[in-house]
């Protein structure tokens, strides 16, 4: 369970604070159906499994939430689809969530990594959490000439991108890549995987012309840092057969919002956010 923010957005009453804030105080919320509580668990997910949930769920559960036994919730493991589980609560500070039936399929979204130039905190944790809600399959942070903050709390994206899938209802977690450096990347970058790159200097001015322009398969969009690629980082990028540049526009973005209009523009061209009315305008 993340101890940063959480909220959850089929609840009727949403929370804004911060969960090491919720976990550690007795803030109590009447208003909320148990069934409308989701929450990722790391355990397989079957008809009739037991699931024990970490001491900072317990809490969540039994002093935040105020769930009794006998009460549903929602849970998800990232592989097994989405479960109803109910609630046994066998002491105070403990409880146990047996797995009663399967409620979703377990679905992948758009075969879409994000790479980007790691940020510092807070700017971190929210381009994780959105590039999570865009459904990116990947997150890998990679180390530039001119990147700011070249160390990396993996456990910490790890703790985001799990707020952000119990949020938004989401059912797959983004696999988390160690950080690397851009030159290692590139060489072993694999030639069936389209690498797209923001540029401000793209040779077409349309994104969504180069993009329809590159064959049909799996991609990745890479964002660079505050400041831009170095210019012999820009060469090798341009030279690399894979690397698509794309253009954001005329307006300058700051790193996260880059990040947010790269993604959407992907799922949108090549993405699961494609129409047949979008296919037949851009085939």
């Amino acid at each position: 369970m993340s101890l940063l923010r959480t909220r959850n957005l089929r609840v009727n009453r949403r929370f804004m604070q911060d969960k090491s804030d919720i976990f550690g105080n007795d803030t109590k919320n009447d208003d909320v159906p148990s069934s409308s509580v989701r929450l990722f668990v790391d355990a397989p997910l079957s008809d009739g499994a037991t699931v024990e949930p970490t001491t900072a769920q317990t809490h969540y559960l039994l002093n935040v939430m105020r769930l009794h036994s006998g009460d549903s919730i929602r849970v998800f493991n990232g592989r097994d689809g989405e479960w109803l589980a109910e609630m046994t609560v066998m002491r105070r500070s403990n409880c146990r969530l047996s797995i009663e039936q399967q409620i979703r399929p377990q679905t992948d979204g758009p075969d879409i990594l994000y790479l980007f130039a790691p940020l510092k905190k807070a700017r971190l944790d929210y381009m994780v959490q959105k590039a999570t809600e865009l459904g990116v399959a990947g997150l890998w942070p990679v180390i530039t000439r001119r990147t700011i903050a070249e160390r990396v709390n993996m456990d910490r994206m790890r703790a985001n991108a799990i707020e952000a899938a119990e949020q938004c209802g989401i059912l797959r977690l983004p696999e988390l890549h160690e950080p690397t450096k851009l030159v290692n990347v590139l060489a072993s970058w694999p030639a069936a995987r389209t690498l797209v790159f923001a540029d401000e200097d793209a040779p077409i001015a349309s994104p969504v012309e180069a993009l329809t322009r590159q064959p049909e398969g799996p991609l990745a969009l890479l964002i660079g840092p505050e400041g831009g690629f170095d210019e012999e980082e820009r060469t090798a990028l341009r030279a690399h057969p894979s690397v698509c540049p794309i253009s954001l526009g005329p307006r300058v973005m700051r790193a996260d919002t880059a990040a947010v209009a790269g993604l959407a523009l992907l799922n949108a061209v090549r993405g699961d956010w494609r129409s047949s009315l979008f296919d037949t305008c851009y085939p």
